[in-house]
């Protein structure tokens, strides 16, 4: 098997993920740095896009090969409809999407400056996620993998429940949020993948190594990772019981700005496609990678082609063992 019929997907149609969150509409704004204090900054670029974590994960499956279908909720207001239309136009399936009477839709304003590094500011109205819809895991049978955000937990833990029910891969995306949002979620998830700064803050330390061991031992049954930027990624190897770690393709980052998402998309699709962990974090991996490459947020993410051309020349070796990871090497 060539490393470019690796990561191709597997034969029949196209994988169904559904992914579960944050739609939100962004004015990104390029600087060339971040404001220190108050006064005025003159930006050099602008776009406005349709996106958010559960948003560009959908996106980063489509481009990839995937169906993506896409549950959040939007109000009944013109920027609601400009978010559906735009990801619904991008490939992404919104008919199981809220429109929530007499709510405002969730916006953002974004500064990235030419290191790739972010400011954000965002805007989400409680009312957008009062009622909570039921999940069947019926519904979930029509579906190869979930992957939910931590945007709105009630419906994420119906739907990690429900999917669990009917045998499906339930994949959270464990990013910051507020108290107790992914202690409620993780029992309920068979796949977890942390953003740094979650897993630091959930495990209280700011060691990687230490941090995925806790992680592990504090929700033992499911599938355990984290991303670390440049840094790469670490998972927790079921079969060896080893840290493992990946390093991160080096590319020049032009925006950061929903790598995570693209991420936490390629490895849903990954595993609803029944790639090996293995190849599932290197084409995640090179997936976010690429996207760093590209100013405008989830816009970046790569096709399929284009991550397996690039995987073909990237054979970073994977550490099997805590003692092989050297993150100042």
């Amino acid at each position: 098997m060539t490393v470019s019929s690796a990561f191709e997907p597997p034969p029949g149609p196209p994988r169904r993920v559904l992914c579960i969150g944050a739609a939100v509409l962004d004015t990104l704004f390029r600087v060339r740095s971040l404001p220190t204090g108050q006064g005025k900054i003159l930006p050099y670029e602008m776009l406005q896009i349709a996106e958010g974590m559960a948003s560009s994960a959908a996106f980063a499956v489509a481009r990839l090969g995937g169906h993506a279908s896409l549950w959040g909720a939007v109000g009944d207001d013109a920027t609601g409809e400009r978010i559906l239309s735009d990801l619904g136009n991008d490939g992404i399936d919104t008919s199981g999407m809220t429109v929530v009477q007499g709510a405002r839709s969730a916006v953002s304003t974004i500064l990235i400056d030419d290191e790739g590094e972010r400011l954000i500011v965002p805007f989400y109205d409680a009312r957008l996620h009062n009622t909570v819809r039921l999940v069947t895991e019926q519904e979930m049978s029509a579906f190869d993998a979930v992957l939910v955000d931590v945007r709105w937990p009630k419906l994420a833990l119906r739907a990690l429940l429900a999917a669990g029910k009917a045998g499906k891969p339930a994949v959270l995306d464990g990013d910051v949020a507020g108290e107790g949002v992914i202690e409620t979620l993780a029992p309920a998830a068979s796949h977890i993948v942390f953003s740094q700064p979650a897993a630091e803050r959930l495990a209280g330390t700011a060691d990687l190594i230490e941090t995925v061991g806790l992680l592990k031992r504090k929700f033992e049954h499911a599938f355990i990772s984290v991303t670390a930027g440049e840094n790469g990624s670490l998972w927790f190897d079921d079969a060896s019981g080893d840290i493992r770690h990946l390093a991160a393709p080096k590319v020049r980052a032009i925006d950061t700005l929903a790598a995570g998402d693209i991420f936490h998309g390629a490895f849903a699709l990954a595993i609803a496609e029944g790639m090996p962990i293995e190849e599932t974090m290197r084409l995640s991996s090179m997936a976010a990678a690429l996207k760093c490459q590209v100013f405008g947020g989830r816009i970046g993410a790569p096709t399929r082609a284009e991550a397996c051309d690039a995987l073909r020349d990237w054979n970073v070796r994977v550490s099997r063992k805590v003692s092989d990871i050297d993150f100042n090497g």
